[in-house]
């Protein structure tokens, strides 16, 4: 659950470092490389999701991941495509559900490992 945790946060801390090489495509004459590859690098880190979601064998996480990777290449051809009434609002809403989804996961890592394992508590009776 950790690895999940850690796979997520990077990709949200990705997604807001592409708010910001957008903002460098604008205002420099090779603002696009750094856009580009950070849009890969996400990419790639979200393929990472979904293996690291398969390997939890959670339900929950496998779909999650898999349908951010689905949202996340529609992202890329968007972009490619030069399609910013889409790709912009997208990114945005990208942001806000990777970042709902890290603070669940970590709370519910946190209200998991406060709750007293169930033999223990037999035992303590």
């Amino acid at each position: 659950m950790r690895l999940l945790a850690t796979t997520v946060a990077l990709q949200t801390a990705l997604i807001f470092v592409q708010s910001i090489t957008a903002g460098l495509k604008m205002t420099l004459p090779y603002g696009h490389v750094f856009h580009s590859a950070g849009s890969y690098t996400l990419w790639v880190v979200t393929v990472a999701h979904v293996v690291v979601a398969l390997l939890t064998r959670r339900a929950q996480a496998i779909w999650y991941a898999l349908g951010f990777l689905a949202l996340m290449t529609a992202q890329v051809y968007l972009g490619v495509f030069h399609l910013a009434a889409l790709h912009v609002p997208l990114a945005a809403a990208l942001l806000v559900a990777s970042l709902l989804y890290l603070l669940r996961i970590r709370s519910s890592r946190h209200h998991s490992s406060r709750r007293p394992h169930p033999q223990a508590v037999a035992e303590y009776r």
